[in-house]
């Protein structure tokens, strides 16, 4: 009977150490399903985020500063360019890019067309002119009329319309006339590469008007390129010569290489409007510059001690005349006509008497 009660003991015992070890090995068991299940959720849960991580971070890396001209601004935010605003804003940007003197006076480009039909209908409506033969009629050969506004210092270059008629505005050039030039249409009969003018003086690229009346440069001292009366040329823009019109040496050789003989010219006054493309402004010299002084700085002459980038001037010009001035310079064709330099090598000081052509 003990031992019999000593196998059931014992037996209890072994049962007893089973279910604990099976209930060992069911918790590990469940333990390690969970560790796996989580495993896996945590390597599909990896697997789904990676791009979007990888997408964001590659955003942040690309992403620059914002400034005036930041792309991130919402295109239905982006106010619509003007056309008409940008126009004005880039031709007055190049009509001041050479001005150290005078500034320009510019009007707005979208009613250079419809101002200067209404200037050129007044002028042949005038009887001074209608008696004197003007038209508006291009003829064959001849695509510009020359327009001097004596009182405002401005002269503007015309181009023929597709019906033949001069009513575009080409360019407007800063002058200096005289109380003498005479009002009046004319055609150009004869020029010259240097003129002997009344002083005596001397001036580059003259084309004749009328009687003693011409276009030319500046007055010089002497017959050579750096000897220019440059207080005379800080006077562009203003009333200034005899009579003759005075140009920056650029304008002038324009006139001279583009306009034929016998192209039409009209002189007249009008104070208050100088023009439909406005006035330009000037270039200054510096008096005390011994080495620039006697220089136009606009002459294209490569012995010019002047910077390159006036050699354009201070025209006002349409999108036409830009390009068809780029295209003479980049061709060759600007320099054909270049005076030959002949420097004389000194300045004449401007407290001796000058001249007045």
């Amino acid at each position: 009977m003990a031992r019999r009660l000593g196998n059931d003991s014992y037996a209890r015992s072994q049962r007893r150490r089973g279910r604990r070890s099976l209930m060992v090995v069911s918790i590990f068991l469940l333990v390690m399903v969970t560790v796996a299940g989580t495993g896996i959720w945590l390597a599909s849960g990896s697997q789904t985020a990676g791009p979007d991580r990888q997408e964001i971070s590659s955003s942040q890396n690309d992403k620059k500063p914002e400034g005036p001209e930041s792309s991130s601004q919402k295109p239905e935010d982006q106010q619509p360019v003007d056309p008409q605003a940008e126009a004005l804003r880039q031709a007055q940007a190049l009509a001041e890019q050479n001005c150290t003197g005078a500034a320009p006076q510019l009007n707005d480009p979208a009613n250079w067309e419809k101002d200067a039909k209404e200037l050129l209908q007044r002028l042949i409506e005038d009887p001074a002119y209608a008696e004197m033969g003007m038209t508006l009629s291009a003829r064959e050969n001849f695509p510009y009329l020359i327009a001097v506004n004596r009182a405002a210092s401005t002269v503007t270059v015309f181009k023929a319309d597709s019906e033949g008629q001069y009513s575009i505005p080409y360019q407007a050039m800063v002058c200096s006339g005289g109380s003498d030039t005479p009002l009046g249409y004319w055609h150009a009969p004869v020029r010259y590469d240097w003129r002997l003018l009344y002083g005596p003086c001397y001036g580059q690229y003259a084309t004749r008007i009328w009687d003693s009346y011409l276009f030319h440069s500046v007055p010089y001292y002497s017959q050579h390129k750096d000897d220019l009366e440059y207080d005379e040329f800080n006077k562009l823009g203003t009333l200034a010569s005899l009579g003759c019109i005075r140009l920056q040496v650029v304008d002038v050789k324009w006139i001279f290489d583009n306009c034929p003989l016998e192209t039409p010219v009209v002189i007249y006054d009008d104070a208050d409007n100088p023009g439909p493309m406005g006035k330009p402004g000037t270039i200054a010299t510096d008096p005390a510059d011994t080495e620039k002084r006697g220089w136009d700085p606009t002459d294209p002459d490569p012995a010019n001690p002047w910077d390159d980038k006036f050699r354009s001037g201070t025209a006002i010009r349409s999108e036409e005349a830009w390009e068809d001035y780029h295209a003479a310079v980049e061709s060759g064709e600007f320099d054909v006509t270049v005076t030959p330099t002949d420097l004389q090598g000194w300045s004449t000081d401007s407290a001796q008497v000058g001249t007045r052509g």
